[in-house]
């Protein structure tokens, strides 16, 4: 019966003077989200809210799913829409609305009044009165409660009048493009994706660098990593995802360098190759799904010895949230089952079997001067021969 939802939005509401350009911003991204459902839909805006109304026939449940994926989105509510037709008018419309969307009529209500037209003529503490005691003729087993009522029907008076019940949860967070662009270390891995998704709910666009070790690992490995990046584009928008050939860099740093120094030195090549990825496409950060402790690769000490290469900013999302966190994101945004197929990335083939934990600086940059004859002509032969995928 809904052919209009009402669209709530959080944090947009308080960027005072700038705050049309958030607003607009998530029109844009509402509009796309909508493009891939069956329907034509018409979205506005006005007086701090969203309006969507659907002018053919759509998937209910598909269209709400597709609202939920859509950052700055707090609440999605299905509305009926009806013209001012007066207090009598609208008591009717009210009963009608109960009538098509519940089957029970037996519960506690209250009835909340939001008179965002400040013509209309009578206040919104009297139209709850007035519409709560239409209700109780209509319905004689509801009962009022104003203070834990299980059904709370909402009317917002504006130009046209709306009546809700359901506030269904979105995603929250800003609309994406209105906080730059940032480059992900997408791995096949649980972690990156949601590190990923996270920073995509701050407005941030994303794109991805995923290092792929062929033959050491499959091009299942690849194709994984390719679906990890789809799923996590349902939320950000279009990701360019780059698939750098990362073998040779590998075997040359398992040739020259000390065993228990590799992961760390393969980190901070991948960090360095990231930025030159974020320097081409306009990314302003690195984003990566480390949390401090999880792997020798992730102390302190070897997030300090990390970050030494990189003159962009490193965003870790998930720094201090341990892996059950994670998982719970991951199962949400439905990338877990995808992240645990068994298909090796590039990272574990080559671990060390007892990796530093608390690598030193300068001992690092003393090992990686022994790969000072060939490294360079293989960073750039690596970025050179990319391979660029447009995911949506």
């Amino acid at each position: 019966m809904f052919r209009t939802f009402l669209i709530k939005y959080g944090e947009i509401a308080i960027k005072g003077k700038n705050r049309h350009l958030f607003e607009e911003a998530l029109v844009r991204q509402i509009r796309h989200a909508l493009s891939k459902v069956d329907g034509e839909f018409t979205v506005t805006r006005e007086q701090g809210r969203i309006y969507i109304d659907c002018e053919s026939e759509y998937d209910y449940e598909e269209t709400v799913e597709a609202l939920q994926r859509v950052f700055g989105i707090v609440g999605i509510c299905p509305v009926m829409k009806v013209e001012d037709r007066g207090l009598d008018e609208l008591g009717s419309d009210v009963i009608r609305f109960l009538e098509q969307v519940y089957e029970d009529h037996s519960q506690t209500f209250k009835v909340l009044t939001r008179r965002a037209k400040k013509t209309y003529p009578i206040e919104s503490m009297e139209v709850n009165s007035e519409l709560g005691g239409r209700i109780l003729d209509a319905f004689p087993d509801m009962r009022v409660d104003v203070h834990d009522p299980e059904l709370l029907i909402h009317v917002e008076i504006r130009d046209m009048i709306y009546i809700y019940s359901k506030i269904i949860p979105g995603p929250g967070g800003m609309p994406v493009g209105t906080s730059g662009r940032a480059m992900l270390l997408l791995s096949g891995g649980i972690d990156s994706p949601v590190a990923g998704y996270m920073i995509g709910k701050r407005g941030v666009v994303i794109d991805a660098v995923y290092f792929h070790a062929p033959p050491y690992t499959s091009d299942r490995a690849k194709q994984k990593v390719v679906d990890l990046a789809k799923l996590v584009a349902r939320y950000t928008g279009p990701i360019r995802l780059h698939v750098v050939n990362f073998t040779d860099i590998q075997l040359y740093i398992y040739e020259k360098c000390p065993h228990d120094e590799l992961t760390i030195i393969m980190r901070r090549y991948m960090m360095m190759i990231a930025e030159r990825f974020a320097a081409l496409d306009g990314s302003m950060a690195l984003i990566t799904g480390e949390s401090i402790g999880q792997v020798a690769s992730q102390t302190i000490q070897s997030l300090a010895v990390t970050n030494e290469v990189c003159k962009l900013p490193v965003f870790r999302p998930l720094i201090g949230f341990d892996k059950q966190e994670i998982v719970e994101v991951a199962k949400k945004i439905d990338t877990f089952e995808t992240s645990i197929l068994p298909y090796e990335d590039c990272c574990t083939i080559f671990v060390a079997k007892h990796p530093v934990t608390k690598p030193n600086l300068k001992v690092i940059q003393r090992s990686e001067c022994k790969l000072q004859e060939k490294i360079d002509e293989m960073v750039e032969t690596a970025v050179e021969s990319a391979e660029t995928i447009c995911v949506e």
